[in-house]
Formats: structure tokens, sequence, C-alpha cells
């Protein structure tokens, strides 16, 4: 139960930070989102709670580490992807030209 717990309290991170930095669509990209918030959560919330002396424990330090992780995350993910949907032509861009 923890467990799902902290999955639906990471994607929740990971929907925030979509907020802040801006989605490119209109729809929350819910992969961005798991990935972000658990993956950014774990590493930032755990950075700040250690350096904050809170141990492992559930802390608002933790929870802007998270938060500031998710963010990190979320804004490399958004680079990667604009980058390599610019290098990219559409498939039938070269047939219409013609």
């Amino acid at each position: 139960m923890l467990i799902l717990a902290l999955i639906v309290a990471g994607m929740a991170v990971g929907w925030i930070a979509q907020l802040i930095l801006g989605r490119t669509s209109r729809q929350v990209d819910w992969t961005m989102a798991f990935v972000a918030g658990v993956g950014g959560s774990f590493l930032g919330g755990l950075l700040f709670s250690l350096v904050a002396g809170d141990g492992l424990a559930i802390a608002p330090s933790g929870l802007i580490g998270s938060l500031i992780g998710a963010l990190i995350v979320t804004a490399v993910w958004q680079a990667v992807s604009r980058r390599s949907g610019a290098d990219e032509h559409p498939a039938g861009a070269a047939k219409s030209r013609k």
C-alpha cells in the first residue's frame, strides 16, 4: 500500500512540475509525470532530506527536494524531446514536395 501511495505522490509531483514548466500540449503526459515524479522525488527528495538532517522521514525538505528534482527531470525530458522532434522530418514531407 505504501508503494502505491509513493507512486501516486510521485505522479502528482511530476504533474505539478509539468504545470510549472508549461506543457507543450493541453494534455498531461502521464509517462513524463511518472518518470519525473518518481525519479525526481527519489533523487531530489533523498538528497534534500539527507542534507537537512531529516533522514529518510517525510519532511518539508524532502517534499521541496522532490519538486526540484521533478522540475529538473521534466526540463531535461522536454529539451530532449524538442531536440529530437526538430531534427526529424515528417515521413510524408519529402513525398509531398515532388
